[in-house]
């Protein structure tokens, strides 16, 4: 009987000592305690585990606080400016560079953004795509800067603020050297070529071709002078063309000049299916428009197909210039339209090319809010559109 007696009487006694160690043990963690001892059996094995989750945990929120630390601290350290804003652009964070670019425009944490400038208040209105490049803080007007939103999540964006002050200024000042230059140059080639003319090639058979060189060069450089004056022209027209430009003798002007140009070496065709007119800058289109077009002559072989179209685009209208040529390698496209650029310098010489044609076709249509798209594959032949929007498109009947 006394044998029954233990048999039960341990296990109740065992079960009241842990459950007496597991109260002190509590009484211990709601103290602070940072180490108590493990008792045994399975109220220790609990404690113990709950010991390994909770040290665990520890170690997990100080290596985040380490992170949010670290990237505070790389947030301070970057040059450029840097606020975080929800979906609603409201303000959560910022560094105190933002704050010395943005000033006055910079709200309250939790307050929404909003610009005093109209264009900067309208790029972010409209959802921040581009980048907004030489923005002027209306506190401080000699201040340059450029705009950028980075989504990162979906309900935050990163706004990133750059001061671009120096390298504005570093454009002005070359954009000036290039217009002075070219502006100094104009004279001194006009009497050169005036001098060329005056010599016959039977006055002097044996410089015949020496003459006819210094004729090609000086007549290929007044050209190059008078392309860097266009864009010289184009960077300091802030303006935004408003004239009547009419379609049909401009598409008429360049057919003719494509006929002209390949004097029956192509196949050129014209497809005018779209019955409207532009708002623009007609002597700039037509600039623009005639860069293409010789450019396909030059580069289409003999035999070869141009197809000049006028027409309607998901934006608005586009000019299509197609040609069956020699096509251009993809990894040169993106390169184009930068001056001087040449996918083979003897090719372009051969040719007669200055390397800023479509220079210029970038810059026309960007003062038109157009846009221009090469598509070209090797041995097909290439593709250029001028895509222009509907702002900038008017009937040609009601003349508006």
């Amino acid at each position: 009987m006394s044998n029954l007696i233990w048999l039960f009487t341990i296990p109740v006694v065992w079960g009241l000592y842990e459950f007496a160690v597991a109260l002190r043990m509590l009484y211990l963690l709601k103290r602070g305690a940072r180490t108590i001892p493990t008792p045994f059996g399975l109220i220790g094995a609990l404690i113990k585990q709950g010991q390994q989750r909770r040290e665990k945990s520890e170690r997990r929120h100080q290596r985040l606080m380490q992170l949010l630390i670290a990237m505070r601290a790389l947030g301070r350290a970057l040059p450029d400016g840097l606020a975080v804003l929800d979906s609603e652009s409201r303000l959560i964070w910022s560094n105190s560079q933002v704050e010395e670019l943005l000033l006055s425009d910079l709200p309250e944490r939790g307050a929404r953004l909003h610009f005093s400038d109209a264009r900067a208040q309208e790029w972010l209105t409209n959802g921040a795509s581009e980048p907004l490049i030489d923005f002027a803080n209306a506190s401080n007007t000699e201040l340059r800067l450029s705009l950028k939103i980075v989504p990162f999540s979906d309900q935050f964006r990163l706004l990133i603020a750059r001061d671009v002050t120096v390298a504005m200024r570093l454009a002005q000042v070359r954009r000036d050297f290039v217009a002075n230059v070219s502006h100094e140059l104009r004279t001194p080639l006009t009497v050169i070529n005036g001098y060329l003319d005056t010599f016959e090639p039977d006055e002097l058979p044996e410089y015949t071709e020496v003459l006819e060189q210094m004729r090609n060069q000086s007549r290929r450089m007044v050209q190059i002078v008078a392309d860097l004056l266009t864009l010289a022209r184009l960077d300091h027209n802030t303006e935004s063309p408003t004239g009547d430009v009419s379609l049909a003798p401009l598409l008429g002007y360049l057919l003719d000049d494509a006929n002209g140009l390949s004097r029956g070496a192509h196949k050129i065709s014209l497809a005018d299916t779209l019955p409207m007119d532009l708002i623009g800058d007609e002597k700039d289109l037509r600039s623009a428009f005639s860069n293409l077009v010789s450019n396909a002559v030059r580069y289409t072989p003999t035999g070869g197909t141009i197809a000049l179209r006028w027409a309607w685009h998901a934006e608005g209208a586009v000019f299509t210039v197609q040609d069956s040529g020699v096509g251009i390698p993809e990894q040169h496209l993106p390169r184009l339209t930068e001056r001087f650029y040449r996918i083979s310098t003897s090719r372009s010489r051969e040719s007669g090319g200055t390397g800023l044609g479509l220079a210029i076709v970038k810059h026309v249509l960007e003062s038109h809010q157009g846009r221009l798209e090469i598509e070209s594959v090797i041995g097909q032949g290439s593709t250029f559109k001028c895509i222009l929007p509907r702002a900038r498109l008017r009937y040609r009947d009601s003349g508006v």
